[in-house]
């Protein structure tokens, strides 16, 4: 299972957070989502959303003030 991404680089809060949102309703359980952003903002953004939604950020890392983000859908229960 490979890994989706979304270049989100020069748009502003919220958007990242919701283009991330509606492709992880489409995505399989388990499937990851990788999100680039230059908005420091959505880094607080994801946070949130994995809190709510149920969904893992698993990782986040900043280069030259780009922000990469990778989220794990959340897995269905029965």
């Amino acid at each position: 299972m490979g890994e989706r991404l979304i270049d989100a680089q020069y748009q502003k809060s919220p958007l990242p957070v919701l283009r991330a949102a509606r492709a992880l309703r489409f995505m399989a359980p388990g499937e990851k989502l990788r999100v680039l952003t230059t908005d420091p903002v959505s880094v607080a953004d994801f946070r949130e959303l994995c809190a709510q939604a149920g969904h893992a950020l698993i990782a986040s890392s900043e280069t030259k003030g780009v922000f990469s983000l990778s989220l794990k859908r959340k897995e269905e229960t029965p």
